[in-house]
């Protein structure tokens, strides 16, 4: 982390300090529970709990300092030292954006580079920041700093999320790695202001949030929005399969590359920019993408990846894309994509239990397109295997919730998936859409619960059954995915809740 002493924060936050102003934090967190030695408490309002009740746990633990909207005070009537703001979380945006302006400032100093890249698009955002985080990593390997490449932790993505990404980087750090979520229209503008990338990933546009937005054409505002924030130095990286996307390019001022898993597609996009191509993209017996990364006129490299399925190929070209803007060579971008697998929990993880049974959780995020190419690579996967597809609702679609979901029990059918178990009320239309399909007898079924699911799979599933656990993050499935991928051959039964550290 930047160094910034409590003065220093006051007067970037705009607060008011009660505290020794002489105070350095070493650390930022938003949980009482992630306090350390040195850390900065940031006291937020949240939707089930206030912060500020937890500002004397903070302490306890170890904070030196509280980024807070009001005075508390200890038991003997003594504030915790404090800066007071209006808003927490702006103020933890503005003290990011000081952090971020001071490492390009120290690096330049230097004569050192320093490069931000922020990444959008409806999904495979996670996906696409661990690979290239990982071909940055790779590219830096030797380097004496650990933090010579910063990204999130998991999905942070959003106005608190992006934050704290910043403040685990410092002056030493060459990469910083941003992912860039959003809700409404406005939202990547206020982050890309924040952290001012050099090159920003547009992935695709689709229906994830619709409800919230407004509108699929209202999400495609927004995620355009990191590319209007680029300067005409930075670079935009934009996909050019999909047309909402792609119409994004009068938007920006920067240089362009564009990446295309149909090369025969690109048509005049090289003499506006790079391409990024994927030609001969297929899977492999284990349902991995494998293809000939092309970049320009540069000759093609073979790329043979470890992730599950053909929809990766997109993300696999947007890293490939960005780190090539960053200056990265074609053959260690290829070398590392061919090295990765999936680098954060719940997306497309692979578990192959003692019984033989296989376990597929992808159960962090999930929408309309991301279902279709979940279950499309459990189709392509499973061809000899008995398949099951355990799926959950898919939130924030607004009133496309019930077509949407209706659509994909439709298309477990028409994929021949050989067993469906549709779990929660939520989701309920896909069950009933995959009845009416022509699902009958124990082919679909209906569960109200996790707890319900995890009976029914324990008693049916037999060895070489191939298991893909889908669903919104918010509907929970991914602890039910690794209950199943923990489940020992004897039928020993984890306890309800188990997570996978």
């Amino acid at each position: 982390m930047i160094d910034f002493t409590a003065a220093q924060i006051a007067e970037i936050t705009g607060g008011r300090l009660v505290a020794d102003p002489a105070i350095v934090p070493q650390n930022v967190v938003t949980d009482s529970r992630e306090v350390g030695p040195g850390s900065l408490y940031v006291a937020k309002p949240g939707e089930h709990a206030d912060g500020h009740a937890f500002i004397g746990a903070a302490f306890a633990g170890g904070a030196v300092l509280t980024l807070c909207e009001r005075e508390v005070t200890d038991d003997d009537g003594a504030a915790y030292p404090c800066v007071v703001v209006p808003d927490a979380v702006l103020a933890m945006g503005a003290l990011a954006k000081a952090a971020v302006d001071r490492i390009r400032s120290a690096r330049a100093e230097r004569g050192e580079e320093f490069t931000v890249v922020g990444i959008t698009g409806s999904a495979g955002k996670t996906t696409t920041k661990d690979l290239l985080a990982g071909i940055f990593r790779s590219s830096s390997a030797g380097s004496a700093s650990a933090t010579s490449t910063v990204a999130p932790q998991g999905s942070y993505n959003g106005e608190v999320g992006v934050p704290l990404t910043v403040f685990r980087a410092d002056a030493s750090t060459r990469y910083l790695v941003i992912e860039m979520g959003a809700t409404g229209i406005g939202h990547i503008t206020y982050l890309a202001e924040m952290v001012k990338p050099d090159i920003g990933v547009v992935l695709f546009v689709g229906t994830a949030h619709a409800g919230e937005f407004g509108g699929v054409e209202n999400i495609a505002t927004a995620k355009g929005e990191l590319v209007e924030a680029l300067s005409p130095a930075g670079t935009a990286v934009i996909n050019l399969d999909d047309p909402r996307v792609r119409a994004m390019e009068p938007r920006t001022r920067a240089k362009l590359v564009f990446f295309t898993s149909h090369p025969e597609a690109a048509g005049e996009a090289s003499q506006r920019g790079t391409v990024v191509a994927a030609h001969g993209a297929t899977v492999d017996a284990g349902g991995s993408p494998v293809f000939d990364l092309a970049i320009g006129s540069e000759p093609p490299v073979h790329v043979a990846s470890r992730l599950i399925g053909a929809h990766h190929t997109a993300n696999l070209l947007a890293a490939a894309a960005a780190a090539h803007a960053a200056g990265i060579p074609v053959p260690q971008i290829a070398e590392s994509l061919s090295a990765q697998g999936p680098g954060s929990r719940w997306r497309m993880q692979r578990t192959e239990r003692p019984d033989g049974v296989t376990v597929i959780n992808d159960a962090y995020n999930a929408n309309p397109e991301s279902m279709r190419a979940a279950l499309q690579a459990l189709a392509d996967l499973g061809r000899g295997r008995r398949t099951w597809a355990v799926l959950g609702a898919m939130l924030e679609l607004g009133s496309e919730s019930i077509p949407a979901h209706t659509a994909v029990g439709t298309l477990v059918v028409r994929l021949n998936i050989d067993r469906l178990v549709v779990v929660g009320r939520e989701a309920r239309a896909l069950y009933v859409s995959a009845v009416n399909e022509g699902s009958w007898g124990n082919e679909t079924t209906f569960v109200e619960d996790a707890d319900a699911a995890y009976a029914l799979l324990e008693s049916e599933l037999l060895p070489g059954d191939l298991v893909l656990v889908k669903s919104s993050n918010g509907v929970g499935l991914g602890l039910l995915g690794d209950r199943i991928a923990l489940a020992a051959a004897d039928g020993s039964t984890p306890h309800s809740g188990t997570e996978l550290t």
